[in-house]
C-alpha cells in the first residue's frame, strides 16, 4: 500500500455489532490504527439498533474481535478508550435520525474534527434503504467536511431491486460519493492486474484472440453454508458470487486499456467490457448443488441436510456460465467462469490458456505431448502467479513436462494486507478506482437477471468434488477444462 494521506475523519459504522463489522472491518480499522495510517486525529463510532447499546459494550465487542482475530489488543486499549464511541438508532425513525446528528457533532467537538465523515452500512441489505433514506432526511448527507457512504455487498436482489437501490441512494447521495465495496477489488492480485498487463507489454501484445484459447475464472469454496443457510436459500451462487464477484474479475482481466490511470478512465472501460458481453443463452448456463461428501477429510452432509435449508430446495450452490464477449479483442474466446460452495478445495484463480502451435513437432504414437501455455492468476490463497512452460524430460526420452515460472506476493513481500485494509484507505483518501459504478452494478444486473428468471436444473455434485460433470458440456471440442485436466490448481 501506497502512503495515502488521510485527513482527519469521523468513522461511522452501522450494525457494528454485527458479524461481518467484527470479523473484517474492525480488525482492519484497529491494525491501520495501530500502523498510524488512519492519521492523528480520528474517531470511530459505532451504531446499533439496540437499545441498550452504550461506549462500554462497544469498546468490549471491539477489544473481542481483536482478540478473535489474533491481534494483540494490550497496545490497543489506549485507542479503545479514546476513539471508539457508541449510539442507538433504535428503530430508526426520524427522531433517532436527528440524535444520531447530535452525537455525530458531539463526538466531532470532542476530537477537534472538521466534519469528514464516512458512513459505512455493514448491515443486512434489508436495512440499505431505510438507513440511507435516514442519512439524507436526517441531513447527514452533506456535512461541514466532505461525506462518504459505503455499501456493501449484495447491492440489489435482481435488476429492478437494484435500479430502486440506486435510485434513492442518488436521490441523497452524489455518484463521487458512494463506494460500493467489492472486497475481491482489495487483494493485491487483483489490484495487480493492471500493472501486469499494461506495464508488461510482453504480455498485452498476447492479450487478445489470436493468441489465446480461453480464460477460466474460478472461485471455490471448500466451506458449505457456515449456519448461513437464512441468507444463502434467498441468494445461491449466483447472487452471491458470480453477479459481482466474478463478473468483477472477469471485467479487469477483459477491458481494454484506460487512456489515464484514473478511476473514472479505469471504470469506463470496465463498463464498455460489461455491455459487450452478449446474452447469456440456457445452455450456456450449468447450475449444482452439493450433496454428501467428504471435504477436508471429513464426511460432511449435503446442502439439503444443512440447519434452516428447505427439504425440497433448489437453491444453488454451484454455478458455470459460458460468457461470450462480441469485441474485437476477444471475438471466439470462451471465458468460463465457475464458483460454488463445498468444492474440493478452497482456490480463487484467472487462468489464461494460450493457443496451442500451429505445427507440433511434439508427438509420440500419435499422442500429443506438448500442452498449451497457461498463465494461472492466483487470488486466493497464496497470492501470485505462474506461467507453465515446457522442458524436456532428462535422459534418453521424449517425455515433456510442464513446468511453472512462479512469483509469490508473501516470498517477495512478506505478509499482505487485508483487502478491506487497501479499501477502507482508498475511500479515506477519495479514491475510487477498487469501487463498483452504478451502471456496472445495473449492467451486471442485466446479465444475470434472466438467467435467475428461468428454472434451469439443478445438478446435484459430491462435496469435496469440482461440482457437476454437466459442467462439461460448457466446453466445446478441443477446449479443455483446466480444473479437471489437474494441469493448474
Amino acid at each position: 500500500m501506497g502512503e495515502l494521506r488521510v485527513e482527519p475523519h469521523l468513522f461511522v459504522i452501522f450494525g457494528a455489532t454485527g458479524d461481518l463489522s467484527k470479523r473484517n472491518l474492525i480488525p482492519a480499522i484497529a491494525t491501520l490504527a495501530r500502523a498510524n495510517r488512519l492519521g492523528q486525529r480520528h474517531a470511530i463510532l459505532g451504531v446499533s439498533t439496540r437499545p441498550d447499546f452504550n461506549d462500554e459494550k462497544f469498546r468490549n465487542i471491539v477489544e473481542k474481535a481483536l482478540t478473535d482475530a489474533g491481534i494483540d489488543g494490550d497496545d490497543m486499549g489506549q485507542w479503545c478508550w479514546e476513539c471508539l464511541h457508541a449510539h442507538s438508532v433504535g428503530k430508526g425513525r426520524p427522531e433517532n435520525f436527528e440524535s444520531l446528528r447530535k452525537k455525530i457533532e458531539d463526538v466531532e467537538r470532542r476530537h477537534e474534527l472538521p466534519g469528514n465523515r464516512l458512513f459505512y452500512l455493514s448491515t443486512p441489505p434489508q436495512v440499505f434503504a431505510p438507513t440511507i433514506m435516514g442519512l439524507g432526511e436526517g441531513k447527514l448527507n452533506k456535512g461541514p467536511g466532505w461525506t462518504r457512504l459505503v455499501i456493501e455487498k449484495p447491492f440489489g436482489h435482481d435488476l429492478q431491486s437494484a435500479l430502486e437501490l440506486n435510485a434513492l441512494v442518488h436521490t441523497y447521495f452524489d455518484e463521487s460519493q458512494i463506494y460500493r465495496i467489492d472486497h475481491y477489488l482489495g487483494k493485491e492480485t487483483v489490484q495487480n492486474l493492471f500493472v501486469f498487463r499494461f506495464s508488461n507489454f510482453i504480455f498485452e501484445s498476447l492479450w487478445h484472440r489470436d493468441r489465446i484459447a480461453s480464460v477460466d475464472v474460478l472461485v471455490a469454496e471448500d466451506l458449505g453454508v457456515e449456519g448461513r443457510a437464512g441468507f444463502y436459500e434467498n441468494n445461491g451462487a449466483l447472487r452471491d458470487i458470480m453477479q459481482n464477484h466474478a463478473t468483477q474479475l472477469v471485467s479487469l482481466i477483459a477491458m481494454e486499456p484506460p487512456s489515464m490511470a484514473a478511476p473514472e478512465a479505469i471504470r469506463a472501460e470496465k463498463i464498455k467490457l460489461l455491455h459487450a458481453i452478449q446474452r447469456i443463452r440456457e445452455e450456456d448456463v450449468v447450475l449444482g448443488q452439493y450433496a454428501a461428501g467428504t471435504s477436508r477429510g471429513q464426511l460432511v452432509p449435503g446442502y439439503l441436510e444443512e440447519d434452516g435449508v428447505a427439504p425440497d430446495s433448489r437453491t444453488d450452490t454451484f454455478a458455470a456460465v459460458r460468457l461470450r464477449i462480441n469485441n474485437w479483442r476477444w471475438q471466439g474466446v470462451p471465458f468460463i467462469v465457475r464458483t460454488g460452495k463445498r468444492l474440493q478445495r478452497r482456490l480463487t484463480q484467472i487462468v489464461v490458456t494460450f493457443r496451442s502451435a500451429p505445427v507440433s513437432f511434439f508427438r509420440t504414437m500419435g499422442r500429443e505431448l506438448a500442452h498449451p501455455n497457461a498463465l494461472v492468476l492466483r487470488l486466493q490463497p497464496d497470492e501470485g502467479f505462474e506461467l507453465g512452460i515446457q522442458v524436456k524430460e532428462p535422459g534418453d526420452t521424449d517425455g515433456l513436462h510442464v513446468v511453472p515460472l512462479s512469483f509469490s506476493y508473501a516470498d517477495a513481500f512478506g505478509k499482505l494486507p487485508s483487502a478491506y485494509e487497501t479499501l477502507l484507505l482508498d475511500v479515506l483518501s477519495g479514491d475510487q478506482t477498487l469501487f463498483v459504478h452504478a451502471v456496472e452494478t445495473e449492467t451486471a444486473w442485466r446479465l444475470f437477471t434472466p438467467v435467475l428468471e428461468r428454472e434451469s436444473p439443478v445438478y446435484p455434485y459430491a462435496a469435496g468434488s469440482w461440482g457437476p460433470d454437466e459442467m462439461d458440456r460448457l466446453y466445446q471440442p478441443g477446449e479443455e477444462d483446466p480444473v479437471r485436466c489437474k494441469r493448474i490448481g
